[in-house]
């Protein structure tokens, strides 16, 4: 299966001079060059910007093409890759103001409130006018836009994958925050039956076709089914979920038939042995502990794993970015 690559820009709201760069990396069909249905859509979203260090490492793993692929070679060739940076920088520092509309100049929140649902709206409208751009260049040169599917890759929908890296995880918080509020009635199937009826055996070429793409919040939350911390951490208070209330009502929409969720928390002596950001640890371990205790009331559906990389080495930089290279996303290891 070929694949369609681009870094794009978009505003989450038509009006907004914020534009998000987003890095895609995109299922097609070889001959058609039409949009594949993929297996699994992985959304990575990325930190503070670290220029001038002349690494050649962190150079690397700080272009978002690149980190595309990589989430590719991770997840496996039927993977749509999303790679989200901030649309506001204040310096160094990322601002998710529309993902969490909390957060001070420097990005870091003062709550996680699922009010309005700002991450899964943004999400949506983010990656959907990605799509867009996608048909409208498959238009440009006289191709068919619509994806090519079948009943039985309706009956397959695509799950989410979600991953946070450094100051990205502040939006994995709000995301989980806004998973714990959500309906299960509505999203314990990410696609509705009369949709994947309604497609099935054709082609359509409506860009927002919910077979590739969950197109509300409660299609999307309902896809989650992994989350990765990969590596985050503040220079504040509030890197991870520490609110038992939103990881014990996680569990409940589990044990009421949503899908399983998977945590997998991953991290470096560089954010888990800072001595000065000591929160840091205390809050990962809070949110480890939590899950574990909600695990065995629901029979391993609500699961989570802490990896540790580089302890053999002392605290450096180049381990915050190298740690997305060495992922283990493997359930079981």
């Amino acid at each position: 299966m070929d694949r369609w690559k681009a870094v794009l820009k978009d505003p989450v709201c038509p009006n907004s001079r914020a534009c998000y760069r987003v890095a895609v990396s995109l299922c097609i069909h070889p001959a058609s060059k039409t949009l594949a249905v993929p297996s699994v859509n992985a959304i990575f979203f990325n930190g503070d910007r670290v220029e001038g260090t002349r690494n050649p490492v962190i150079e690397r793993l700080s272009d978002l093409q690149h980190l595309a692929d990589v989430l590719v070679s991770k997840f496996g060739g039927s993977t749509n890759a999303w790679v989200i940076e901030a649309s506001t920088f204040n310096g160094p520092f990322a601002v998710y103001k529309d993902f969490i509309p909390s957060v001070n100049r420097y990005g870091e929140p003062k709550e996680y409130s699922a009010t309005g649902f700002p991450a899964s709206a943004s999400i949506i409208s983010l990656l959907s006018k990605c799509i867009e751009k996608q048909v409208n260049h498959l238009i440009r040169k006289g191709k068919e836009p619509g994806p090519s599917i079948s009943s039985s890759t309706l009956s397959n929908t695509p799950k989410s994958i979600i991953l946070g890296f450094s100051k990205g995880g502040t939006v994995l918080n709000q995301l989980v925050t806004e998973l714990s509020s959500c309906d299960v009635t509505s999203s314990s199937y990410p696609y509705s039956i009369e949709v994947r009826q309604q497609f099935a055996g054709e082609a359509p070429t409506a860009v927002y076709a919910s077979h590739i793409l969950p197109t509300t919040k409660e299609s999307f939350l309902g896809s989650m089914t992994d989350v990765h911390y990969v590596d985050v951490g503040l220079n504040s208070p509030g890197a991870y979920i520490t609110d038992r209330d939103v990881i014990s009502r996680i569990s409940d929409r589990v044990a009421r038939g949503a899908h399983p969720v998977q945590f997998f928390i991953h991290g470096t002596p560089r954010q888990w042995c800072d001595r000065e950001r000591a929160w840091i640890p205390e809050e990962k371990d809070v949110l480890v502990g939590l899950l574990k205790s909600e695990s065995l009331k629901v029979g391993g559906k609500l699961q989570v794993s802490e990896r540790l990389y580089f302890s053999d080495r002392p605290r450096d930089l180049q381990m915050h970015f190298e740690i997305i290279e060495k992922l283990d996303v493997s359930v079981n290891s």
